[in-house]
């Protein structure tokens, strides 16, 4: 044991209420192999473990406290990083933040050049994590000195942007008359020669100026070294970076391919000024130049064109307002939203942005969504609504009380989980990770054979080999395939965020384009989730009055909404009710209680038959109310049947839209619902549905789900994010239907806003447009590569044409990405659109 090198952490554990629970933990903690002793210590809740590194990690161990039932405290970062430029950057970052002590996780995505770092409070600082990070040849934007991080990292990739746009400038001041002249000299050496022959001059006892020998190429190599220096720099620097780390990245094709231009063609001229035998000949400075002024050029509308990726997310951050009217004894006071608590009351008058989420408690008005919803709509808005910040108020004045403030604010959720969803990595995205890691040392291989085998088997002259290998490397292009996923997958959880479409990661994105079959929940989904009474029918000894009094009182224990539906119904008649007496609930089936020393049995038919109640002098009755789409409700009193009480939930106006969207998209869709067939049916046959699965229990729903999924098909389903959380998190895609406040849903993979179900068939055709993007994309940047190496390699490629080549590839990627922003998902609508039909909604306003 003495002979392990072990190491020490101290894990914070959440959960821990007494000394039973110190044991558990580190009963949990002492099995792993691996620890070698583990000390818990209730008072200051930590775990102090003692463990050998090599056979056990710190994910590991906080999966040992998990399972036992108890948490660990893990803090996350994100890192705003600069200089990274392909794949090979992005793995050199995630080693160097991977080394500290105390890192859980890290996952860098060059999209948005962002590192997001999971680590363990107190055992590593930003600081260190900066260190790593500087250590191997990046930078960390400071977002210290700026009052918001998002305007000091905006500064900074501006400032990096301009710095681009400035070296291109200048090196296309020295590299385009390089350019001019130096083909200009070629012309006239060719002119000059036999027959066109540049090779036959030296034969042919024709002497050129001296000054067309060595003065020429003197000035190119003035007006090449600047261009080097200056764009050169910053390749060779990051190329020697790499070294140092052991590793290879694209500023290592780069600097080897302009690097063997320039020196090469400096051997050439100080070997002609000294006339040094075999270093005399053509001059390759316009090849170095040209490569850099394209390839900078190449990164300068990349980061213009990533830049345009997360206009989204910005378009979201802009939304926040910054200042509020607090109405506080009377008196209005502008204050900083920052500010705002809990319960504060705020004025927000026609035109202005809701500063937090609140309730209305005064005023009536129309408020515009769109923004984070997607729908075209106002909403109407009186006192006991609740309000979403940053939303704006149409006409009305409206006095709300703050009820979400500053990170809990529905806007503030969104942009979290849609800067979850874009810096996440897809699957997708990981066959171009495994093609990365080995893609820049296979090049330089090629390079080198191609170079050597030039020369060795073909027999060419020392230049012509060296030009073909400087092909290579400046053809290659890992940029493309490290772009080729995350750009498609920001543009594409940006746009859906605009419609009110929140993807949890980028896994839910790329598997909702495989959707087959699209389960959806009845009550909440289909339809409003409000259901009404809509019949009433007593049995002799009773009269509807009286029926309805003792089903709504033995109901008010229940939270059901269709029990709900019958004491607002008798709430509405003014009927006096009373309080429950032993009340007991079968979810999905039905309720009994005691009211008045009366026992009183309420619920669906099957139920009551199950009760052992003879029903059969009913069913034409119950057929009738089931075949209009009524869902019927049975009520016992002292065992006999008393009445039973027909209630419908009415269809959404979207819903019947929303379906036929589903089905064009190829989709077979499916309604789940605890109601019997008949009824099933009835709002099925409303709604353009053909298959049913009727009589499904709550907690049937997931198994419902699995019955589907048996076919090897996989199925999204579609429900309220609370009663079908284990449906949810079933099914292939769990799709929430969201309540405007309500954001966070954490069974479900994909949260529509709006509550809208047409949300589903804009998330579906929106990955479908998105992975279509990515294909696109990773099939240009294999193609591109399987194509141009080895044109490059059997000398069909020039290296101006190569460095072309290489800087469109990635622009290509990016652009093709940016397109998903112009898509057009399942009804939506125009600006001119939504004007027209905004009196139309809001009658008050007419």
């Amino acid at each position: 044991m003495s002979n392990i090198m072990t190491q020490e952490v101290e894990l914070p554990i959440t959960g821990m209420t007494c000394a039973s629970c110190v044991r558990n933990v580190e009963r949990a903690l002492t099995k792993a192999n691996g620890v070698v002793s583990a000390t818990v210590n209730l008072a200051t809740e930590r775990a102090s473990v003692t463990y050998d590194p090599n056979q056990i990690k710190l994910e590991q161990m906080i999966e040992q406290v998990s399972g036992a039932g108890y948490g660990v405290v893990q803090s996350t970062i994100e890192l705003p990083i600069t200089g990274m430029t392909c794949a090979s950057c992005v793995r050199s970052v995630e080693r160097a933040l991977s080394k500290p002590s105390g890192i859980l996780s890290v996952n860098v995505n060059l999209a948005t050049e962002k590192a997001t770092v999971s680590y363990l409070p107190g055992r590593v600082r930003r600081s260190d994590l900066v260190k790593a990070v500087e250590a191997a040849g990046y930078g960390v934007i400071d977002l210290s000195t700026a009052e918001q991080p998002e305007d000091a990292e905006r500064a900074a990739r501006e400032a990096e942007t301009q710095r681009q746009r400035r070296l291109v400038i200048i090196g296309a001041l020295f590299t385009i008359p390089l350019f001019v002249l130096s083909m200009i000299r070629d012309l006239l050496m060719l002119s000059a020669a036999p027959a066109g022959n540049m090779a036959g001059m030296a034969t042919s006892g024709i002497t050129l100026p001296w000054f067309m020998w060595v003065g020429w190429p003197f000035v190119f190599g003035l007006l090449a070294t600047p261009v080097q220096i200056l764009l050169g720099r910053q390749y060779i620097v990051g190329a020697w970076k790499a070294a140092r780390n052991r590793t290879a990245n694209m500023d290592t094709l780069i600097a080897l391919g302009s690097l063997a231009a320039y020196t090469y063609s400096v051997a050439v001229l100080i070997g002609t000024l000294l006339n040094i035998n075999g270093l005399s000949g053509h001059v390759y400075f316009e090849t170095g130049a040209v490569i850099l002024v394209l390839i900078t050029f190449g990164k300068l509308l990349e980061s213009r064109a990533k830049g345009r990726t997360s206009e989204a997310i910005k378009k979201l951050m802009g939304l926040a307002p910054r200042t509020a009217t607090l109405l506080r004894d009377g008196q209005e006071t502008e204050v900083s939203v920052d500010d705002i608590v809990v319960g504060d009351t705020l004025v927000v008058r026609p035109g202005e942005r809701i500063p937090v989420d609140g309730v209305v408690v005064e005023g009536r008005s129309s408020v515009d969504e769109s923004m984070l919803t997607g729908e075209s709509l106002p909403v109407g808005k009186s006192v006991g609504s609740n309000a979403i910040g940053s939303t704006i108020n149409k006409h009305g004045r409206l006095v709300i009380e703050a009820q979400r403030v500053g990170s809990e604010t529905a806007l503030a959720q969104i942009i979290h989980l849609v800067e979850q969803a874009q810096g996440s990595k897809a699957p997708i995205q990981h066959v171009a990770d495994q093609v990365s890691s080995v893609f820049v040392p296979i090049v330089l291989v090629l390079a080198a054979l191609t170079f050597f085998g030039w020369l060795v088997l073909a027999q060419v002259d020392f230049t012509t080999a060296m030009l073909h290998a400087i092909a290579v490397l400046v053809i290659a292009c890992p940029c493309a395939l490290g772009l080729a996923t995350p750009t498609a997958i920001m543009v594409g959880t940006g746009r859906g965020a605009e419609m009110g479409i929140l993807f949890k990661n980028s896994e839910a994105l790329e598997n909702a384009h495989r959707i087959k079959v699209i389960a959806l929940d009845k009550t909440g989904t289909i339809t409003r989730g409000e259901p009404s009474v809509t019949d009433v029918v007593p049995t002799t000894d009773f009269t509807s009055e009286g029926l309805l009094q003792i089903a709504a009182s033995a109901e008010r224990g229940s939270e059901h909404p269709l029990a709900q539906a019958v004491v607002q119904e008798a709430q509405i008649q003014k009927l006096i009710l009373t309080q429950p007496q032993d009340f007991q609930s079968e979810a999905g089936r039905g309720i009994q209680a005691l009211i008045d020393g009366q026992s009183v049995q309420i619920g669906s038919p099957r139920y009551i038959s199950e009760l052992g109640i003879d029903l059969d002098n009913t069913l034409v009755e119950v057929e009738n109310l089931q075949a209009k789409g009524r869902t019927v409700v049975m009520v016992v009193v002292n065992g006999k049947y008393a009445g039973m009480i027909g209630i419908a939930d009415t269809v959404k106006p979207t819903s019947a839209a929303a379906i036929a969207a589903l089905k064009s998209l190829g989709l077979e869709v499916v309604m789940i619902t605890g109601d019997n067939q008949r009824t099933a049916q009835a709002i099925a046959a409303e709604v353009g549905i053909t298959r049913i699965l009727a009589d499904v229990l709550p907690a049937q729903k997931s198994e419902a789900v699995k019955s589907l999924q048996s076919g090897g098909q996989k199925v999204a389903m579609v429900g309220d994010g609370v009663n079908d959380a284990p449906a949810l998190a079933q099914a292939d895609v769990g799709i929430a239907i969201g309540t405007g406040t309500d954001i966070a849903m954490e069974a479900s993979d994909v949260t529509l806003v709006s509550g809208d179900l047409i949300g589903a068939a804009r998330a579906i055709k929106l990955s479908k447009a998105t992975m279509r993007t990515i294909y696109q994309n990773l099939f240009w940047a294999f193609i591109y590569n399987i194509i141009l190496i080895p044109a490059a390699i059997f000398g069909i490629l020039a290296p101006v044409l190569a460095a072309a080549a290489m800087a469109f590839s990635s622009v290509f990627v990016v652009s093709n990405s940016l397109r998903l922003r112009r898509i057009r998902l399942e009804n939506e609508k125009t600006d001119h659109q939504s004007h027209t039909e905004v009196l139309k909604a809001v009658p008050e306003l007419q």
